[in-house]
């Protein structure tokens, strides 16, 4: 067959299909102590800052970013570490929350509240003395970052990433 009697080569769909899922990042920052950074949201539930990843942006980046618009803490994108990846099944029926776990433990400034209406205030907190509620996706980040903190298994997949060296 030549190649004009060739059947023309099909075109591959390049537009995204309809969205079925969230991507975010929570981010567990431990100061020199090993606290973690935890928020109080008005609803009275404590949870990690964080957010979601924007079109084209890296997961690391997308935690710098969130972690600087929550409580104006400044990291670079080489000091994150991600560690795990969750499938939420718990809070939402239409969409599948992905949430990428990142460690942050260098930083520089103190945590401010930049965001009133999603956070009362931040607190640094002892991994061994954890307040209740936790927002579910925040206590399965914390579950990822430590497995053998007293954190109820959810309605989660868990995927860890391996560790840098």
């Amino acid at each position: 067959m030549s190649a004009a009697e060739q059947p023309p080569t099909p075109r591959r769909n390049v537009q995204p299909p309809t969205a079925q899922a969230s991507l975010g990042a929570g981010v567990v920052v431990t100061d020199e102590a090993g606290r973690v950074l935890l928020g109080l949201h008005p609803t009275g539930a404590w949870e990690l800052p964080g957010g979601k990843v924007d079109p084209g942006e890296s997961l690391e980046s997308a935690a710098v970013r969130e972690l600087a618009e929550e409580t104006t803490l400044v990291a670079d994108v080489a000091d994150v570490e991600i560690i795990g990846i969750l499938l939420d099944t718990l809070t939402s029926a239409e969409l599948t929350r992905m949430t990428a776990v990142a460690v942050v433990r260098a930083f520089s400034g103190t945590p401010a509240v930049a965001e009133p209406d999603k956070i009362r205030r931040w607190e640094w907190i002892s991994p061994d003395a954890l307040p209740q509620p936790l927002f579910p996706p925040s206590a399965q980040a914390l579950r990822t970052w430590r497995p053998e903190l007293p954190i109820e298994d959810g309605p989660f997949h868990r995927y860890p990433v391996a560790r840098r060296r």
